[in-house]
């Protein structure tokens, strides 16, 4: 298994490409509307700290913790 790790500094670089930002309280909220937070696939906020990637081709947001990634990967 292939594990790649990105510090937050890479986070926010890789969520500002997708036209996201971090809230005070840490959370990933739109670039555009600061009040808008996003929505992780499980329907939590998602923090800068649980952001884990993205799904290709969609908006949806998958937390790094094993729940989420193990529910993506039944998906396929």
């Amino acid at each position: 298994m292939v594990t790649i790790t990105f510090d937050d500094a890479a986070k926010q670089d890789v969520l500002d490409l997708l036209d996201k930002s971090i809230d005070a309280e840490g959370f990933v909220v739109e670039k555009n509307d600061s009040t808008q937070r996003v929505i992780a696939s499980d329907g939590e906020e998602m923090t800068l700290e649980e952001f884990g990637g993205m799904k290709r081709g969609s908006q949806i947001f998958i937390k790094r913790d094993f729940y989420s990634v193990f529910a993506l990967s039944k998906q396929h």
